[in-house]
């Protein structure tokens, strides 16, 4: 069976975690990371040497980096589905994958970190405040295509949808004031009617 490591409160092994939902897969989680530890031990450093989660281990293959992760499960379960077997459209779900890590450098620790797991008296109001700005910035690059699709690589969901779908739970629940972005939030919701997506991705902030 696939096993997963990682905490259901981590942005990236909700990615994970989604796309095994997506593709219907079995799958056994590990709690590893912050409280649960785990990842600091030498037999998780043996198959992650960065000590990060996710961590998974599909039948004796281990691979780390949640992107790769959904690339991989997409392109073995998925064809045609998650994973677009044409080039083109692949590369497309591939660039958004790829520009989530923009986003993620810009949102997690500069917004969601200081406004989520930061004590207020420890917060920097004015750079919290810089940083929402920035990030709303970032995905009027994202309601462009939404603003004509129901997804970023088009009409379908495909493995593009998963990383900034991730991230935008988050900036979607958290106390801030956001630009309008009606395709972003269009997206959203339709993000939000997917039964993997309710079960793993918009659970409560922590």
């Amino acid at each position: 069976m696939l096993k997963i490591w990682g905490r259901t409160n981590s942005v990236n092994v909700k990615k994970a975690l989604w796309a095994a939902e997506e593709l219907g897969l079995k799958y056994e989680r590990i709690d590893a990371g912050l409280q649960f530890g785990v990842n600091n031990t030498p037999e998780y450093r043996r198959m992650n040497p960065t000590g990060l989660v996710p961590t998974i281990d599909d039948d004796g293959f281990t691979l780390w980096e949640s992107h790769t992760i959904v690339r991989y499960l997409a392109a073995r379960h998925g064809a045609g589905t998650l994973w677009p077997t044409d080039a083109r459209a692949r590369a497309d779900a591939d660039r958004w994958m790829d520009w989530a890590h923009s986003f993620s450098r810009e949102f997690q620790r500069p917004v969601f970190w200081p406004l989520v797991r930061t004590p207020p008296e420890q917060r920097d109001a004015a750079a919290i405040a810089a940083a929402v700005k920035k990030c709303g910035e970032m995905l009027a690059v994202a309601e462009q295509p939404l603003k004509e699709k129901s997804y970023l690589g088009g009409a379908s969901f495909t493995m593009g949808d998963i990383p900034l779908g991730c991230h935008l739970q988050l900036w979607m629940r958290l106390p801030i004031e956001r630009p309008k972005l009606p395709g972003v939030e269009a997206w959203f919701a339709r993000l939000c009617e997917r039964p993997a997506y309710r079960k793993i991705v918009d659970i409560p902030l922590s």
